[in-house]
């Protein structure tokens, strides 16, 4: 939280666009942890959360001066680093998975939370970068379909397609494993 002399977003934002490193690097600093709890929805290898927080903050630092005072900069970073996620879901998805699906099959017989848990990532891995991305955002992160919709440049309509295509399909997935 911000201290009585902390200045706000909108200030460091003002004091970035001038050259002031340092005003960029508090704001990063402030938004690390929402970053990097994002990221972590959607990847689990530390190295690629850094990787991805990085490139969050690094394209936000380019795009600053689209930044509009007025609205919530926590706002405008979530936009950006939901695209990047997605960006990175698509990348991923085109090169062969480091580690097999198949082993969070055995968590199927096991009944606790972190199998359960693991049995679900494991589903999410499976989808479509589209259809992770909006499963992940609506029911993970808890983020509304009209949230979703801003923040991707999909329609709430297409929000909602897909997050009804994408349970559909995950729900295909964790029945296959159970056969």
């Amino acid at each position: 939280m911000n201290g009585p002399a902390d200045p706000d977003d909108e200030t460091l934002v003002a004091s970035a666009l001038r050259g002031d490193d340092q005003a960029f690097a508090v704001l990063a600093g402030r938004h690390k942890r929402k970053i990097f709890g994002m990221a972590a929805r959607f990847f689990d290898n530390p190295s690629d959360r850094e990787d991805l927080a990085q490139e969050v903050f690094i394209k936000a630092w380019r795009a600053l001066g689209t930044y509009r005072a007025g609205a919530p900069f926590e706002h405008w970073l979530s936009r950006i680093a939901i695209r990047a996620c997605y960006d990175a879901l698509r990348k991923s998805r085109r090169q062969p998975p480091t580690a097999p699906i198949e082993a969070a099959a055995a968590a199927l017989s096991e009944t606790t939370n972190a199998s359960a848990r693991d049995l679900i990532h494991s589903g999410l891995a499976r989808l479509s970068p589209p259809e992770r991305l909006v499963l992940t955002l609506l029911e993970l992160e808890g983020h509304s379909v009209r949230e979703i919709s801003q923040a991707t440049g999909w329609s709430e309509a297409n929000v909602k397609v897909r997050a009804f295509r994408a349970r559909s399909a995950l729900k295909h997935i964790l029945e296959s494993r159970h056969e």
